[in-house]
């Protein structure tokens, strides 16, 4: 459009034109100067972030094949996944990124454990006694579901709802949100009494639930024939790093400070996996364990820190949920 007001400009002025003529076509080539500047700055302007839909992103990717749920053909299993070839090599890519940033870089001392740990050595990590979520059951159906995130779900709808559509008034609101900051705190007894407290109910059928109860996430089984030796499949990888310390301490020549790390499979039965790659049954977990002396707490790279500030969270205000 500038272009060709230009133009239009050049044969005024050899058509020799009025003052007037001459005076309206400057006047339109400013204007159009003026919009093409407007548009390219427009252009330029970095795009605002939408963020990503993650239902198309999530269909996405299984069309594609990057992962898919596992057993499909037989009605497939809630928590577990296949991953297909575009999902090996991005795993595969993720893997070795993080193998070569901290356990190649930092000289770490990688060790690859077995995923079958009896249960004596997860009785005395407290596995067995503690390695628990809260579960609730719809009384009618028998349909589990984990007791904290269903109370935080049940919230966080209802303060959302719009003002005269079951909106909650000024101080339920700030008692509900300060139930929210403390989610993770509550015992079974307190999450018992929320729930009753909220109405909090079967999000499928609307049921009434159970009172909650301990569950906990290990699968369980048991080695070798006799089935004397009960055992589980290991809920994390850091257990296999703690009992080979002592021979990591002996490779490492007896120096400290080291890290270990192990990279592998993990397993943990969830309670109610619904939210896809986030909260699975299987899963790939990266771990590293970092052990020093007690009395002499020194490290060779800690001058490269010594004036970084950390801003820490407060014990207190994590318990009362403050900010």
């Amino acid at each position: 459009a500038v272009v060709s007001t230009q133009s239009t400009g050049r044969k005024l002025k050899e058509s020799e034109p009025s003052t007037e003529e001459l005076s309206a076509a400057i006047a339109e080539l400013k204007l159009r100067k003026a919009a093409l500047a407007s548009a390219e700055k427009a252009a330029a302007a970095p795009t605002p972030n939408k963020g990503v839909d993650r239902a198309k992103f999530e269909n996405l990717m299984k069309r594609r094949f990057f992962y898919g749920p596992a057993f499909s053909v037989y009605g497939g299993v809630a928590g577990l996944y296949d991953l297909g070839p575009g999902g090996c090599a991005l795993k595969a890519n993720m893997v070795n990124h993080w193998r070569n940033h901290f356990v190649v870089e930092e000289g770490m001392l990688e060790v690859e454990c077995t995923m079958l740990t009896p249960e004596y050595v997860l009785k005395a990590s407290g596995h067995v006694d503690r390695f628990t979520d809260l579960m609730v059951k719809d009384t009618a159906t028998g349909e589990c579901y984990r007791a904290d995130h269903l109370l935080e779900a049940h919230l966080e709808r209802a303060l959302s709802a719009p003002p005269g559509k079951g909106a909650p008034s000024p101080e339920t609101r700030a008692e509900m949100e300060a139930v929210l900051r403390q989610i993770d705190n509550y015992g079974l007894q307190e999450i018992g009494e929320l729930i009753r407290r909220y109405d909090c109910r079967a999000p499928a059928t609307g049921n009434e639930l159970s009172e909650p109860a301990e569950f906990n996430l290990m699968f369980g089984t048991h080695i070798g024939p006799t089935g004397l030796l009960r055992g589980f499949m290991r809920p994390e990888t850091a257990q296999g790093i703690f009992v080979n310390f002592k021979r990591l301490l002996e490779y490492n020549q007896d120096k400290v400070p080291f890290a270990g790390a192990q990279i592998g499979q993990s397993f943990r039965n969830e309670i109610s996996p619904r939210s896809g790659l986030l909260r699975v049954r299987e899963f790939c977990q990266a771990e590293i364990e970092h052990f020093m002396d007690p009395e002499d707490k020194s490290h060779p790279k800690f001058k490269n820190v010594k004036s970084v500030s950390v801003r820490m969270y407060p014990a207190k205000a994590q318990v009362s949920g403050g900010d």
